[in-house]
């Protein structure tokens, strides 16, 4: 039992000892754990609010579009796309070619070149493409849109069979 008792303050000493020599790497480390904690729930709180205010737009952009003024609409959408939000920005694209609030080619296809810059799941980045190539058939241009078609099904993408079908048609 006496040999318990000191080994006990033993390690107590030792301890002791090991934070009088490490006080200042300690100090420094714990301070460092407490800013990255408190940059951390920064980061996800801002953004929070800024998705949240994506999220508003969108809502205020359709509401515009059924309320028929198209060119409002047609400018917040615009502005979600530029926030290049993961989720918003493919909606808001989406509602402009379903909508055809923006005629001009080269705008819409900017469009498309931003969000292809997003970090994607390969799912989402396929079907951002598909809608592409359904884009430029559209526009009549077929070899840019066969390129993008061919690249899906080499890729062996889960939309290789709808690209499939659309080349055969």
């Amino acid at each position: 039992m006496d040999q318990n008792f000191e080994k006990k303050i033993d390690f107590k000493e030792k301890l002791f000892f090991l934070f009088k020599e490490n006080k200042f790497k300690l100090i420094i480390l714990f301070f460092l754990i407490l800013s990255t904690g408190v940059f951390s729930i920064f980061f996800k709180i801002n953004s929070e609010k800024k998705n949240n205010l994506i999220s508003e737009k969108f809502i205020q952009a359709g509401i515009n579009l059924d309320s028929n003024n198209t060119e409002l609409s047609k400018k917040i959408y615009n502005e979600i796309i530029l926030e290049k939000n993961e989720f918003y920005s493919i909606l808001a694209l989406n509602i402009i070619l379903e909508k055809k609030l923006e005629t001009n080619e080269k705008v819409i296809l900017s469009y498309f070149k931003i969000i292809e810059n997003l970090k994607l799941s390969k799912e989402k980045k396929d079907l951002v493409n598909l809608k592409k190539a359904l884009f430029l058939i559209e526009k009549s241009k077929f070899t840019e849109a066969n390129k993008i078609l061919n690249s899906l099904i080499l890729n062996e993408s889960k939309l290789k069979n709808i690209a499939q079908e659309i080349l055969v048609n």
